[in-house]
C-alpha cells in the first residue's frame, strides 16, 4: 500500500497536464505585429501596417550567425515558392552586424527579399528583445503573430503552415 501515494501523486499531475494541454488548445495565442519601421538597404522603409494583406514571415539574423547563414538558402526556396500568393519576407540584420557585411552578403547571395539593417536595436527590442539568431515570426494577413521560432524552423511543417495561411481571407 506504500505505492498509493505516490500513484495518486502521479494521477493528479498527469490530470493536471492533460487539462493544462487542453486549455492551452483552445487558447488562441496571436498577438498583433509590434508596429516598426524597418529600414532596408536602399534606404527606404517599411512599417509593419504596410504588410497588412500578405503573410509574412520576419527572420532576424546576422552575417557572424553560423545557423543564419546555414537557413538562408531554405528562406529564399520559400519566399520563391510563395510570394506569387501574396507572401513576403523580411530579412532583419542586427544592430552589431556590419552594415557593409550584409549589404556584401545580399548581393553575393542574391537574396530575392527585403533586407532590412536594424542599427539601432530598436525593432528587435519591439519585437520581444529580439537577442538570438536566428529568431523568426510568422505573421498572417491580419498582421497577428502566428508563430515565433528561434533556430531553424522545420521547413515542411513552416510551409504548410504558410500555405493554410495564405489560404485564409
Amino acid at each position: 500500500m506504500s505505492y498509493l501515494p505516490a500513484f495518486f501523486g502521479r494521477r493528479a499531475l498527469m490530470l493536471f497536464l492533460l487539462g493544462l494541454a487542453a486549455a492551452l488548445a483552445g487558447c488562441s495565442t496571436k498577438q498583433a505585429a509590434p508596429e516598426s519601421t524597418f529600414v532596408l538597404l536602399d534606404g527606404s522603409s517599411t512599417r509593419t501596417s504596410e504588410l497588412k494583406g500578405k503573410v509574412v514571415l520576419v527572420n532576424f539574423w546576422a552575417t557572424s550567425c553560423i545557423s543564419c547563414v546555414a537557413e538562408m538558402p531554405k528562406l529564399v526556396e520559400t519566399h520563391q515558392k510563395f510570394q506569387a500568393r501574396g507572401y513576403e519576407t523580411l530579412a532583419v540584420a542586427m544592430s552589431y552586424d556590419p552594415p557593409a557585411y550584409v549589404v556584401n552578403f545580399k548581393n553575393s547571395r542574391q537574396l530575392p527579399f527585403k533586407v532590412a539593417i536594424d542599427n539601432t536595436g530598436a525593432v528587435a527590442k519591439a519585437w520581444g528583445e529580439v537577442k538570438l539568431t536566428p529568431t523568426t515570426f510568422l505573421v498572417n494577413k491580419r498582421g497577428e503573430i502566428v508563430k515565433q521560432y528561434v533556430g531553424e524552423p522545420d521547413f515542411a511543417a513552416l510551409h504548410q503552415l504558410i500555405d493554410k495561411l495564405l489560404a485564409e481571407s
